[in-house]
């Protein structure tokens, strides 16, 4: 191919050369041709793709492909329901909501329901009229140690920090938040002026950066914190221990993306990186993680204080629950955040294989707080893909009080899944720092899209609680949800995740399923001793499982 660049290129430039002889005007067509031939020579001198050295000019087509495959994809090539991470049924059932437009659709399902992994739910001969549900159910979130007990939405806003995602998309979904009644996580990015403004309901995560709460040096300052915790706003402080789409990773914010305005928002110096580590500082095992809670609770003048993880250890949960019975401090909630998660942006060997699946963690994490009899003070929290009302009926069936969801008020915002988030481009002024960008997003407009799109899914997931013949999301109970797991297979979520008896996990023998778990955890410290593995007697175990 080099052979016949260099051949025709100069069979072209002569017959070019002649012809502006011949007709003089003809010299402007150089302006076209010889930038070429530049381009070609230049492909076969440079060594850094052998796509372009060996065919060059023409090699230039393979990255202009690449470039626009995923729209490509998208547009026309996938179906409505193999898109990834969402499917195009999904993203236009959360569009139609957040416009308030028809979101029925014709002619039944486009799933295989006989395909390994279907679900649904079990409806009910006594079904409930819609009109007599209440479309707007709230959880009381807070324990015995709360004085500031908060009144929460079943489906909020999930952590996104102002830094990931533009100034006018925190505006908008916080916005949105306050219209409907609901509350706005802040993520770990800190407490901005563009999470406060609206006036809607806020979550402030702390992550281990402690961004808003911090010293110079990056530990955590109480003072900075007792000042931001009191304000009206803040309903409740989440601590993040780790997240669904990275857990255990730490991050990095380059000195060159330090504005003054972030600087000023995360408490961090100009001209330095800024660091979040992969583990927090403030404290080193489960008791001292207990007072720490006791500590910011005391701090935001009794506000509900909870933490969220992705599962990783079994045991380092048990060893939590195991601080909690030995203290007596409780968190007022715990988030359940999934490996499925989303991120603005990951390593794709964490994004794709760290971190357990929301199902699996949700159920495990609300069968260890009944087994030690903590889950009556501690509201659980699922997030991780959550977007339809069945997302939120199957989370409550495992346990949860409450949802969470990121990526679905994305979509409520405009995001078109253009999977830029990580390249400061994205299409529609979501997940960037480019003032062009953002300007294409209007909070007036996408406020009330979020809101509406919160309004529509609590309101499905409660239609569908009606049909089971119940009222409220607690009255629902896992054998409500059935999934297939072969072609003529099916089971409950009940029997995929049986129930373990409250109170079972506070005396020995222990449930089967727990055994092992629960001799390697200890209280002092968040490191499983697997060394303790020799002295595990399953055959002493309770054998009750469900």
């Amino acid at each position: 191919m080099r052979k016949s660049f260099i051949i025709s290129a100069t069979i072209i430039l002569a017959l070019l050369v002649t012809w502006t002889i011949i007709w003089p005007p003809a010299i402007w067509s150089l302006v076209i041709v010889v930038p070429i031939i530049i381009l070609g020579i230049y492909d076969m001198l440079q060594t850094q793709h052998s796509i372009t050295r060996n065919f060059p000019v023409l090699g230039h087509i393979r990255f202009l492909l690449e470039e626009i495959r995923p729209e490509i994809y998208q547009y026309f090539i996938e179906s409505d329901t193999n898109g990834t991470p969402f499917d195009r049924q999904n993203r236009s059932v959360v569009y139609q909501r957040a416009k308030k437009e028809d979101d029925t659709r014709p002619f039944g399902t486009e799933l295989d329901v006989y395909q390994n992994g279907y679900e649904w739910l079990n409806h009910s001969i006594a079904a409930i009229d819609h009109t007599k549900l209440n479309l707007d159910p709230r959880v009381t979130v807070g324990g015995p140690q709360c004085a500031k007990p908060y009144s929460a939405s079943v489906f909020n806003i999930s952590a996104m920090s102002f830094g990931s995602l533009s100034e006018n998309a925190i505006l908008a979904l916080n916005h949105g938040a306050k219209i409907g009644g609901f509350a706005h996580n802040t993520g770990e990015g800190g407490l901005s002026d563009y999470h406060l403004q609206p006036g809607g309901d806020i979550i402030w995560q702390i992550g281990t950066g402690y961004f808003s709460c911090r010293h110079k040096d990056g530990t955590f300052d109480y003072d900075a914190f007792a000042r931001r915790a009191v304000l009206p706003q803040v309903k409740m402080i989440e601590i993040k221990l780790s997240q669904g789409a990275k857990p255990g990773h730490g991050g990095i914010l380059p000195a060159a993306k330090v504005t003054p305005e972030i600087a000023k928002i995360r408490l961090v110096e100009m001209g330095e990186d800024v660091i979040s580590p992969p583990a927090h500082s403030a404290f080193g095992n489960p008791i001292e993680l207990m007072a720490f809670i006791k500590k910011l609770r005391e701090l935001s003048d009794g506000k509900p204080i909870g933490f969220k993880l992705c599962l990783g250890h079994k045991s380092e949960f048990l060893a939590i629950c195991k601080a909690m019975v030995k203290t007596g401090i409780c968190p007022d909630f715990i988030t359940v955040d999934g490996g499925e998660g989303g991120t603005g942006a990951a390593p794709l060997e964490f994004s794709n294989s760290v971190g357990m699946p929301l199902r699996e963690a949700l159920a495990f994490v609300y069968d260890a707080l009944t087994g030690f009899d903590l889950k009556k003070h501690i509201k659980l929290i699922a997030s991780g893909k959550v977007a339809t009302g069945f997302d939120l009926v199957k989370n409550f069936a495992l346990g949860a009080d409450m949802c969470n969801s990121a990526r679905g008020m994305m979509f409520a915002l405009g995001c078109i899944q253009a999977l830029e988030c990580n390249s400061n481009t994205c299409p529609t002024g979501v997940a960037t720092q480019d003032k062009g960008l953002m300007r294409g997003l209007v909070v007036e407009d996408k406020k009330t899209r979020v809101a509406n799109f919160h309004k529509a899914t609590v309101e499905s997931a409660i239609h569908m609680i009606g049909a089971a013949g119940l009222q409220h999301p607690d009255d629902l109970h896992r054998m409500f949800i059935y999934r297939r797991i072969s072609s003529s297979e099916i089971q409950t979520y009940g029997e995929l995740f049986p129930y373990i008896p409250k109170g079972s996990l506070l005396n020995t023998p222990y449930p089967s399923i727990f055994e092992l778990d629960m001799v390697i955890s200890s209280e002092d410290t968040f490191v499983p001793d697997y060394s303790k593995l020799a002295s595990v007697n399953s055959t002493e175990a309770s054998a009750y499982v469900g």
